[in-house]
């Protein structure tokens, strides 16, 4: 869980022969995650989200030489194509996980205008999976459409944010107090894999990947209570909170990261032995924004 705003590499089978080349992204860009039972990754590894992923630019580079987009390879000789690593996930959905996880890094700068075609280039994918990957970021709040142009980065100030903040604090801490007392603890214990995945991430450091486990974790709990819409509308807010800021991404240190991560934590011993008080107290402080 997040008081403030904050969020790949990998490798795979070898293309398959035939295959669209310029079609497919590593499943390692996703942001999909699975069960509380598999702590939401696979094979209990949480993706790199801090890794090298080609300098996304905007509009200006059309004569640089595409720089291989995460678990893709080079052939060998120097003119060879970027051979991207054939995954299961669609094209679409890697690269809207990929754009999202460079906005919270900060590789997509607010107030900038990012073309489909080049960014294909930086995936080795066609504009097409990029464009539409845009056009959802632009339903979520993260970009805007600049005819003929491509997308520009939503500036956004601190404003925003508080009260992106607030509205989450609404919904969420209601319902878990109310989940608190209604939940087993038999229940709890089973999201321990992705309080303990959330931990790893603040370790590392990475901002994006933090992100991902906290909305993981924030996920999967208010998915207890049933209903499908709440759980919907609260990640969303969630995802625009994340975005960038207008004087860049909120840098949050890896001790911040660490203290937040540590809750989860906290919330779930709290909740596994049936402690209704101490939870409420750490959900509310949890949803309180840290001073500064």
């Amino acid at each position: 869980m997040e008081r403030s705003a904050q969020g790949s590499t990998g490798t795979g089978t070898p293309a398959v022969p035939g295959a669209d080349e310029r079609s497919r992204v590593p499943a390692q860009s996703r942001g999909s995650v699975g069960s509380a039972a598999s702590a939401g990754y696979p094979d209990g590894a949480e993706p790199d989200r801090c890794g090298p992923t080609g300098a996304a630019r905007g509009e200006h580079t059309h004569g640089e030489t595409p720089s291989p987009a995460p678990g893709f390879t080079r052939a060998a000789g120097p003119a060879a194509p970027v051979r991207p690593v054939v995954q299961r996930a669609s094209v679409r959905g890697q690269i809207l996980d990929a754009l999202r996880t460079a906005l919270v890094g900060g590789e997509l700068l607010p107030g900038e205008v990012y073309s489909a075609p080049v960014l294909g280039e930086r995936f080795g994918v066609s504009a097409t999976p990029v464009r539409e990957a845009m056009q959802q970021l632009a339903l979520e709040g993260a970009v805007e459409v600049v005819p003929n142009r491509g997308f520009r980065v939503i500036v956004r100030g601190t404003r925003e944010l508080a009260e992106l903040a607030e509205v989450r604090a609404l919904i969420e801490v209601p319902v878990m107090l109310r989940l608190a007392r209604t939940v087993p603890a038999e229940r709890w214990a089973e999201l321990r894999p992705l309080a303990e995945a959330s931990v790893r991430a603040a370790a590392s450091g990475c901002p994006a990947s933090y992100a991902e486990a906290d909305r993981v974790f924030h996920r999967e709990v208010l998915a207890l209570s049933g209903n499908e819409q709440l759980v919907g509308f609260a990640e969303d807010l969630h995802r625009r909170s994340q975005w960038p800021l207008a004087a860049g991404p909120v840098r949050r240190g890896r001790a911040d990261l660490v203290a937040d991560a540590a809750e989860h934590m906290a919330l779930l011993e709290a909740l596994t032995a049936g402690e209704p008080d101490a939870a409420q107290s750490l959900v509310r402080r949890h949803f309180t924004p840290a001073p500064g």
